[in-house]
Order: C-alpha cells, then sequence, then structure tokens
C-alpha cells in the first residue's frame, strides 16, 4: 500500500520560481488515495473528545465533510466574506501580498462547544488562526487542528502554538 505522501504531485517553479507546489488534486482524484487520506485524519481523532467538525474553504470542506460524517458531527463551514446568507462574524488576517476576510454563521457555534478545525495546508498559520479566533468568538473550544499538509519552513505551527494540531504529511521546507 502507498503512503499518503505518494499521492501527492510536487509542482516545481510554481506559482514562482523556486516553489514546490504541493497538489493534492491527484490525491483526491485516486480512490485509494482520497479513502487514506480520511483514514488518516481519522486517525488523528481517536480519543479527542469534540461536537462539531468546522472546515475553512475550501478544501477544508473536502476533508472536513467525511469526517464529520463518519463520527456522526455536524460540519460549519468557514467561507470567504459574503459567501453566507445569514448573519456572520468576519475576521481579516494577513496573506503573503495583502488581506483576506473569512466568516462564519453568527449562530453555527454555541457557547462550551467543542470543535475540529480542518484544513488541507498549514502554511503561514494565517487562515488557521483567523478561523479559529471566529469559533472562539462564539464561545466555542477549539480541542484539535489538523491539516493534511504542513509546511514546517513556513512556521505556521507558531502562530497556533497552545492548540493541538496535527499534520498528516509534513514537508520540512516552503
Amino acid at each position: 500500500m502507498k503512503k499518503l505522501v505518494e499521492y501527492v504531485t510536487d509542482i516545481p517553479d510554481f506559482p514562482e520560481p523556486g516553489i514546490i507546489f504541493r497538489d493534492i488534486t491527484t490525491m483526491l482524484q485516486d480512490p485509494e488515495g482520497l479513502k487514506l487520506s480520511i483514514h488518516e485524519l481519522m486517525h488523528c481523532l481517536e480519543g479527542i473528545d469534540f461536537d462539531i467538525i468546522a472546515g475553512a474553504e475550501s478544501r477544508g470542506f473536502l476533508f472536513g465533510m467525511p469526517l464529520a460524517y463518519n463520527k456522526s458531527k455536524g460540519f460549519i463551514p468557514i467561507r470567504k466574506k459574503g459567501k453566507l446568507p445569514r448573519e456572520t462574524v468576519c475576521k481579516e488576517y494577513a496573506l503573503e501580498y495583502g488581506t483576506a476576510e473569512i466568516e462564519i454563521h453568527k449562530d453555527a457555534i454555541f457557547p462550551g462547544q467543542r470543535v475540529v478545525l480542518v484544513d488541507d495546508l498549514l502554511a503561514t498559520g494565517g487562515t488557521a488562526k483567523a478561523a479559529i479566533e471566529l469559533i472562539e468568538q462564539l464561545g466555542g473550544e477549539v480541542v484539535k487542528v489538523l491539516f493534511v499538509i504542513e509546511l514546517a519552513g513556513l512556521n505556521g505551527r507558531e502562530k497556533l502554538e497552545g492548540y493541538d494540531v496535527d499534520s498528516v504529511i509534513v514537508y520540512p521546507g516552503k
């Protein structure tokens, strides 16, 4: 059986020279790669007591939904600003070349709910930190933060200090 990392395709010099883009679409399109990715993430949830799963747009949806289904939990989408139809709370965060905003429905989290946050990639940690702040603003407690891939060279884990963070695949560089 292949390891999950073998389903990731490395694309050199994308989106700019010197960057290696870690493409998970090859993992998602392969039935065994997809199954293994969910299996590995499920393994990270063993022993974790939680009430609901939140996923960051958009690839956090791809991984968060099957986890929620398999654990018989609900799922909360954390979306880019302007995509949710009801009253929301919003958080701006820094990107490499600017800022972005994400939001969550104001009634999505109840005070005291134990939340697992899922996304595909931990790079600089900006999106995850903003999502955590939204969850906590609504009274939720983030008990686990899960990623399929972590680019350790970008030090995103430092922004998430104090949280239980797990990544299935860790690349040492950027």
